[in-house]
């Protein structure tokens, strides 16, 4: 079934909009990044990234039509982003397309922030086969979830507190490096020894779980400690050996799940996804394991819309439509637990 689809995404410190049509073709997709803005701060202010969405989206919109030299009328579906997120800025997006669907006369979706991340995957690889197990891993969310098939997902591990990109913005601010921190620990650390400094990796009772709240106090105690000592302190090699103890976590969590699941395709998804290390540790691991690993191009690992309109395609294969009595929600749980 061909289906052409508006997507929204304002979820955080971007304003996107993009025109997708049956998951995988993009008509338009264009982006308004708040990095410049909040840089300043050392990181998103929730009231000046609703204030910037609301300035920025109904033009975004407009753009967006005109790239896809397309009408209002020839689009089948609204889609959006409803949560997780900042709710200030989900309410952006989400009142918007709520009015557009409303005004055109067409469906709305609404779509989970985390699924929209998974479906980036699919954006650029369609054929995927599933069951698939998919890491996702971004400022607010590790999770390992075993996809069944399209709509049907099960939360083999999580973190049990800090979110590893969320690890990766506050340990790059205590080495004063600038907004967004994630890249810069990744640029760093390729100029660094990652065996320099022997940084913790948490064991937990359940083997799927992430902790990095740990390994995040434990590189704020060197820090200290070093500084204490009046010592200079080797940035490149304390962002290694931090990246190294992170990337040690998540592929061997990883690949236990994918042994014992027994499945052999894994997915990437996330901000943090756009690691070069954790990519090539993943994509070289499943190598050795005969695995097929997929991971998005890194222009569709940071939020986007593209990403949100390929979800929705294939939600709406589902049937799944939302109303108009659709909101904004900051906390939305996504797949159901699985014990281990």
């Amino acid at each position: 079934m061909s289906m052409t689809i508006l997507a929204v995404e304002s979820s955080c410190d971007e304003t996107a909009v993009a025109v997708v049509r049956d998951g995988k073709d993009i008509l338009a997709n264009v982006v308004s990044s708040q990095i410049r803005i909040h840089q300043k701060f050392g990181g998103v202010v929730p009231e000046v990234a609703s204030r910037q969405h609301i300035t920025y989206i109904n033009a975004l919109i407009d753009a967006a039509m005109e790239e896809a030299g397309l009408s209002f009328q020839a689009l089948d579906a609204v889609a959006v982003t409803y949560g997780p997120g900042l709710v200030g800025a989900l309410l952006v997006g989400v009142s918007t397309a709520k009015a557009l669907a409303y005004a055109i006369k067409k469906p709305l979706l609404g779509i989970h922030h985390i699924e929209g991340h998974i479906y980036a995957n699919f954006l650029a690889n369609p054929d995927i086969q599933l069951p698939a197990l998919c890491l996702v891993v971004s400022g607010g969310h590790t999770n390992i979830l075993k996809i069944q098939e399209h709509g049907d997902y099960m939360t083999l591990g999580q973190t049990k507190d800090d979110a590893a990109g969320e690890a990766f913005d506050k340990v790059a601010r205590a080495l004063g490096l600038p907004y967004p921190g994630g890249p810069e620990i990744d640029r760093l650390a390729r100029q660094g020894n990652p065996e320099a400094i022997a940084f913790p990796r948490a064991h937990l009772d359940n083997p799927y779980d992430f902790s990095f709240s740990g390994l995040k106090s434990a590189v704020l105690n060197y820090l200290n400690q070093e500084k204490m000592k009046g010592k200079t302190i080797n940035v490149a090699d304390v962002a290694a050996s931090f990246q190294a103890a992170v990337v040690d976590a998540l592929c061997d969590k990883t690949f236990a799940a994918a042994e014992k699941e027994q499945i052999q395709t894994l997915l990437l998804a996330g901000g943090v996804a756009a690691n070069s290390a954790l990519r090539e540790a993943l994509a070289s691991g499943c190598a050795a394991r005969g695995m097929t690993f997929y991971c998005p191009p890194l222009s569709y690992c940071t939020d986007n819309a593209a990403m949100i309109g390929t979800a929705a395609y294939y939600q709406a294969l589902r049937g799944e439509t939302s109303d108009l009595r659709l909101n904004a929600q900051a906390q939305l749980p996504f797949a159901r637990r699985e014990e281990v």
